[in-house]
């Protein structure tokens, strides 16, 4: 199915899809996205990342982006303080890498886009939600509604449109060690 993000029920389309488990291609405050709601098995397996690494041809062990829909979420995320100077970026293109709550051992990066339409999706699932570029991996992102079309309609069940994103830059990434801040993407937002 396609619909554009201006339609009135663009929105509820995609809370339904993600509730679903499904992966969907949504516009964000970037680039469009591959979207799927953060959710795990009884052994701690995600279900939905799989998914998405299918599609884009991916290493598996290469974690994605989670999308929040208020700065106060990353509260459930981890157990790091966030500087207020990283902070005021949100929402907006900024993604900061900080340990998981769940695991000390590893980490999260984490992202409130800008967008508001994509921050009501967000939090109408009620989950975090996956985020990485469409394309097959190793290939340049998408920016074209007939590119992303061509290449990825028969394999989702939902693409919303929003118009070419030319030229569209990915958040910066910023990682959070102890005391230790370094910028591992320079993308939107210039630190």
């Amino acid at each position: 199915m396609i619909c554009h993000k201006s339609d009135d029920n663009s929105k509820d389309l995609v809370v339904q899809n993600l509730k679903e488990n499904r992966v969907v291609i949504i516009p964000t405050d970037t680039v469009y996205g591959f979207s799927a709601v953060v959710v795990f098995d009884k052994n701690g397996k995600s279900l939905n990342s799989e998914k998405i690494c299918n599609l884009k041809g991916r290493d598996e062990n290469k974690p994605f982006i989670q999308l929040i829909s208020t700065p106060s979420e990353i509260q459930n995320i981890t157990n790091q303080k966030i500087p207020s100077n990283l902070l005021k970026f949100w929402p907006g293109p900024l993604t900061i890498i900080v340990k998981d709550k769940n695991n000390e051992n590893s980490t999260i990066a984490v992202r409130c886009p800008g967008d508001q339409w994509l921050r009501n999706v967000i939090k109408d699932c009620g989950f975090p939600l996956y985020s990485t570029s469409v394309n097959l991996s190793g290939c340049p992102i998408l920016e074209t509604e007939e590119e992303i079309l061509k290449t990825f309609s028969d394999k989702v069940n939902l693409i919303v449109l929003d118009g070419d994103k030319k030229n569209g830059v990915p958040s910066t990434i910023e990682k959070i060690d102890g005391e230790t801040f370094s910028v591992l993407r320079q993308g939107a937002i210039k630190l």
